[in-house]
């Protein structure tokens, strides 16, 4: 068994901050992902991409390398391909790397696991040829692969990014149809304000609408009705706008309508959770550290609350002054003079947040889907059916799961998890909070009888204390 001051798990922008800046205050710090190098999704593979595709990924992409070469030095214990399958309060994190289980004891334990595409489920969404956006950008970093005949669908900023990258690739979409509305736009001129003070925000993605508007990029605003056509693979979306019924034939369709946290480890810790009315989703309480309602247990990044990658760094670096004053490394006058820019610069740069929230809604008919649409792709559950046990006195997603499934398959429910929630809301009128989400048990992932008997078999071979930098 490893022992450290700080175990992180979770190697984007958030783990790796706070990696260095706790090590850089003599914390031993044991970071663990499951990705084969760090940067999480944003900075996937930054070291060995950067030199291939850096041109077209762009300088955001780009900056994640001085968070990777910040993970050299001493203090730092980076454990990667590691598949995390189960947390206790009490700090003991354990994980499988190859097929071997381990465990690590930590004094305390920092989550940033980041964010999860948030579903969208519409008819058609299950058939092949059909994919997240996020997925597409995982093809492009990290196998340089882009498809052709797409389609991007949805709301918010990814689609611009990757439609902008596509396009410097010389692969460009189609088009683009997206859900958001002129209604959304003024509803969103009330925090025009904070837009402002976050101005760069607006800057790149005025400079992206350009570099899509000189390419010729189609683009389809106020789509509803989507729906997307073929029997073995996506033949082409069907939707409606204030023109009129369109279809566009493609062989590729890339949905997108906003990020949600991964709150799979914090709620099978118990941690406390509210929902977040401006972001449609279940968001972890915390204190302005990151502390959450388990005193040893911090959450830093998108896994807090949707911020975006700067913000993520910025909560990383703050929950590691935190954790380095409780354990005796810094003094609190020195933990808040060093936390008060990296404060001002959290503040401002969510300042343009919930202009951003408010003009790219997610899609009212993606959240709560058709009768017929499958929301539960690993066990093939219906919206219907969800709605049919919420209105027989199913109250809520864990009294579902038990009568139909859902939520029981390998993704143990991060894809369906918020859309069942939602059906359950609509059919009984509850508040979000009040139907709540999952109950999480470990393994969180699938682990082998092997697995289970080799971490009897390390356990039994002692303890190995990490040492800090200092």
């Amino acid at each position: 068994m490893l022992e450290a001051n700080l175990a992180i798990l979770g190697s984007g922008p958030a783990g790796m901050a706070a990696a260095n800046e706790a090590a850089n205050h003599g914390l031993s710090v044991l970071l663990i992902d499951e990705q084969a190098r760090a940067g999480g999704q944003i900075y996937r593979d930054v070291e060995h991409v950067a030199p291939l595709r850096g041109d077209i990924l762009g300088p955001d992409y780009l900056s994640g390398l001085q968070l990777v070469d910040g993970l050299n030095q001493d203090g730092i214990t980076h454990l990667s391909g590691a598949t995390i399958w189960q947390v206790d309060p009490d700090g003991h994190v354990t994980f499988s790397i190859d097929g071997q289980a381990q465990q690590v004891k930590a004094g305390s334990i920092l989550l940033a696991t980041g964010a999860l595409e948030r579903p969208m489920p519409i008819p058609g969404w299950t058939l092949p040829g059909v994919m997240t956006v996020g997925a597409g950008q995982i093809l492009l970093k990290q196998s340089g692969l882009i498809a052709e005949n797409s389609v991007l669908v949805g709301t918010g900023p990814l689609l611009y990014v990757l439609a902008s990258q596509m396009v410097k690739a010389k692969k460009p979409p189609l088009a683009l149809v997206e859900t958001q509305t002129r209604s959304d736009f003024i509803a969103s001129l009330a925090h025009l304000d904070g837009a402002l003070r976050g101005w760069p925000y607006l800057l790149k993605g005025l400079k992206l609408h350009a570099e899509l508007f000189r390419a010729g990029i189609k683009r389809n605003t106020g789509a509803r009705k989507l729906s997307i056509v073929g029997k073995d693979a996506a033949l082409a979306l069907n939707f409606e706008t204030s023109k009129g019924a369109q279809s566009i034939s493609c062989q590729t369709i890339f949905l997108h309508h906003g990020v949600v946290p991964n709150i799979q480890l914090s709620q099978s810790l118990g941690l406390s959770h509210y929902w977040d009315d401006q972001q449609f989703c279940f968001v972890p309480q915390l204190d302005e550290w990151g502390q959450s309602s388990n005193e040893t247990i911090f959450i830093a990044g998108d896994g807090a609350g949707i911020g975006g990658a700067k913000v993520a760094e910025l909560s990383g670096r703050l929950a590691a002054l935190q954790l380095a004053f409780r354990q005796g490394a810094l003094s609190e006058s020195k933990r808040d003079k060093l936390a008060a820019p990296i404060k001002a610069d959290k503040i401002r740069e969510l300042a343009a947040r919930p202009f951003l929230d408010k003009a790219y809604p997610p899609l009212k008919e993606a959240l709560t889907p058709d009768d017929e649409t499958i929301i539960c792709r690993c066990e093939e559950v219906t919206a219907g059916r969800i709605r049919e046990l919420s209105e027989l006195g199913a109250p809520g997603p864990n009294q579902v799961k038990a009568q139909c499934r859902s939520g029981m398959g390998p993704c143990q429910g991060r894809n369906c998890g918020l859309s069942i929630s939602m059906s359950i809301s609509e059919a009984t009128g509850k508040s979000m909070d009040e139907v709540g989400y999952f109950r999480l048990r470990p393994p969180l992932k699938p682990v082998t009888l092997g697995e289970l008997a080799s971490l009897h078999n390390g356990t039994a071979n002692g303890s190995k204390v990490l040492g800090g930098s200092k």
